[in-house]
Parts: structure tokens; C-alpha cells; sequence
């Protein structure tokens, strides 16, 4: 487990996790071109690996998961369209507004279930009319994970379907899609293998994916959108409108194509962590504790516990663990958490709510 002199156990996000000396050895030795000339092979490596592991024609590196939505939503839609997505989906929620200010592309919000779908009704009905008053219906973008959610196959299929059947393109946000995949091959019982069969199908649902590899891949920056040759055109130049356009950025590639041959499959004790914690936290009361599908643990904290809550992180942080969160807290487990971290973490919930 990596550690700074200020924070032991990081559980704030998976964003936080640093290079293995593997991977910057890795990024040390990559050769170098200029990617805004399309010449770095490194860069070309990376994204001809992740077009081919989830069955599309092309793929473009970005810096961020951000950057990488918005030239998706930008590249299927143009002004005066909408597109269609969940209250709490990063690409609506927590980007910025981007397709609107940047795009003048309206989003339409839909409300999501416990289980982090949109109810295939709701769908159908924010389908507009093709009539002047109203904005042009022209996508359906979905999250997976969702909040650390998987969401069901069957189900992305059915939305998928609805959409595509009803004229819209589909993008998904897979900022986690690998997690996603884990946790799907473990529920079928298939082995370590299996995960990139499982991305690929998921993937293959939509006409565009967003893959970030700076959360539990552990890459320092960077994500890859994927999509067809056409639509990949179109978001290279909204990347490069966007000031996206790197020059020798094989060495942040080079860290990608790295988190994709050794990273995926370790996702699995990442989640095995997370449920470590979860048990843990489960026998603590005042404590309603989300079961985890993947690597985010989420916490309420409920009736006379509640007024210690203000106090609970700078406690935490100041034995050496960060979470986010007040009354409702999140811990993400990641490559630089390991089960003695987990453990410290336990014992000084614990002793807060029990002392």
C-alpha cells in the first residue's frame, strides 16, 4: 500500500491511487511521438488495444473521463438536441453542465431506481415528438457501475433496445465498465478470463463507450472513448476544441496499456475489500450499511448517531483514514488499500461509535 506521512489509508476514491514502480517503469520506457500528429505509438497501442478488447472500429485518448463524455455526447448530438440520462450519472450531475454550456445539447433527467436503472417507461416517455417546440431526442446515456452498482445486463439490453428502436444513439459512461465486468463474470462463475468477454458484451450494447483508467485500473491519467471510425472522427476534433490534444502523452498512455495486461483482474480484491468492510461496519449500530457490488462501500448513519457525525472525519483523518460523506458516508477501496487498512479503518469506527 502506497503512503504519504499525512494519509495511511485513502478512501476517498479510487481516483487517488498511484503508479505501481511496475507501471512507471512502464511509462519510462515507452516510445514517444507527437499524438496530435497521430504519431505516437504508444498512444496508437493503447487505443488500438481497447478498440479490439471491446469489439469497436476505434478508439481516442483523452486526459479525463469528463473530457471523454462530452466529446461523446458532442459527437452523436448538436445543438438544439437532448439527450437522455439519470439524475445521478456523472455526465449530467458532476461534469460541469458541459454538453449544455459547451454544446448547447439539453439534457433530459430521469429519475433513477434503488437498483441504479431508469425505468424503461420513463425512457420511452422523454422520447419527444419530432415537433418544433421541443428539443430533439437523440440519446440515451447510461452509467455502469452506477454509485458502485452493477447494473443488469438484461436490463441494459432492454434500454439499449428501446432506444436503438426508437431512433436514439446509446453512449455509455464506463468509467468503472471494468469493475462492472468483475463483478458480472464472478456472478455467472466464470474465471479471471472471462472479465474482457464480459466488458466486450456490455460494451457492445451501445455505439459509444467512455472507459476511464485513472480510477482502479490505477493509471495516472487518462480515459478511452470507442465508438466507429465516423463517430471517433467527430470527437477527435471536439477533443482538440476542447484543448485535449496532447503531444508526447505516450508516457500517460503507455500507463494504460499497463493497467489493461495487470490491473483488471486484481479488481476482484478490490471488491473482496469492500465487502470486508461492509461486514464489518454491518454490526456497529446506528450504521445501515449498503451491501457492495463492486468497490464502494456506502454507510447511513441513522437515529441518535447522527449528531456525531460532524465529528467523524476529522477523527478519521486525523488516525490517518479519509472518506467522504456526513450523514450518508462513502469508502472506495483500490489497489493502494489492502486488508490491514481495512482493518484500521473498522477499529476506529469502532471506537467512534462505541467509545
Amino acid at each position: 500500500m502506497h503512503k504519504s506521512t499525512a494519509i495511511t489509508v485513502d478512501l476517498r476514491s479510487d481516483t487517488v491511487t498511484q503508479p505501481t514502480p511496475a507501471m512507471r517503469d512502464a511509462m519510462l520506457a515507452a516510445p514517444l511521438g507527437d499524438d496530435v500528429f497521430g504519431d505516437d505509438p504508444s498512444v496508437n497501442a493503447l487505443q488500438d488495444k481497447m478498440a479490439a478488447l471491446l469489439g469497436f472500429e476505434a478508439a481516442l485518448f483523452v486526459p479525463t473521463g469528463t473530457q471523454s463524455n462530452l466529446c461523446a455526447i458532442l459527437a452523436h448530438c448538436q445543438r438544439g438536441d437532448e439527450y437522455i440520462v439519470g439524475q445521478l450519472a456523472h455526465c449530467y450531475r458532476w461534469e460541469g453542465g458541459g454538453a449544455a454550456v459547451l454544446g448547447s445539447v439539453q439534457p433530459q433527467p430521469l429519475n433513477h431506481q434503488p437498483d441504479g436503472t431508469l425505468l424503461l417507461a420513463d425512457i420511452e416517455a422523454a422520447i419527444k415528438p419530432d415537433d418544433a417546440h421541443f428539443a430533439r431526442s437523440r440519446l440515451l446515456a447510461l452509467e455502469n457501475t452506477q454509485g458502485g452498482q452493477v447494473l443488469p445486463f438484461d436490463y441494459i439490453e432492454q434500454a439499449t433496445g428501446l432506444a436503438r428502436d426508437k431512433g436514439l444513439a446509446r453512449h455509455l459512461d464506463g468509467a468503472r465498465l471494468f469493475n462492472a465486468a468483475v463483478a458480472q463474470a464472478s456472478k455467472l462463475g466464470r474465471d479471471g478470463g472471462d472479465i474482457f468477454t464480459e466488458a466486450r458484451r456490455i460494451a457492445q450494447c451501445f455505439d459509444s463507450v467512455s472507459v476511464c483508467l485513472s480510477k482502479g485500473l490505477g493509471a495516472p491519467v487518462g480515459s478511452v472513448l470507442c465508438g466507429s471510425r465516423e463517430l471517433l472522427t467527430r470527437a477527435h476534433r471536439i477533443r482538440k476544441m476542447a484543448g485535449g490534444g496532447m503531444r508526447q502523452a505516450g508516457m500517460l498512455a503507455a500507463a494504460g496499456s499497463y493497467a489493461l495486461d495487470h490491473h483488471v483482474a486484481r479488481l476482484a480484491d478490490d471488491h473482496a475489500l469492500a465487502l470486508r468492510l461492509a461486514q464489518g461496519l454491518t454490526g456497529i449500530r446506528g450504521l445501515r450499511v449498503e451491501p457492495p457490488q463492486t468497490n464502494m462501500v456506502f454507510v447511513e448513519l441513522e437515529g441518535t448517531v447522527q449528531a456525531r457525525a460532524a465529528g467523524l472525519l476529522p477523527y478519521l483523518a486525523a488516525r490517518g483514514v479519509q472518506a467522504t460523506g456526513l450523514y450518508r458516508l462513502r469508502f472506495v477501496t483500490h489497489l493502494d488499500i489492502d486488508a490491514a487498512g481495512i482493518d484500521h479503518t473498522l477499529a476506529l469506527m469502532r471506537d467512534f461509535f462505541t467509545g
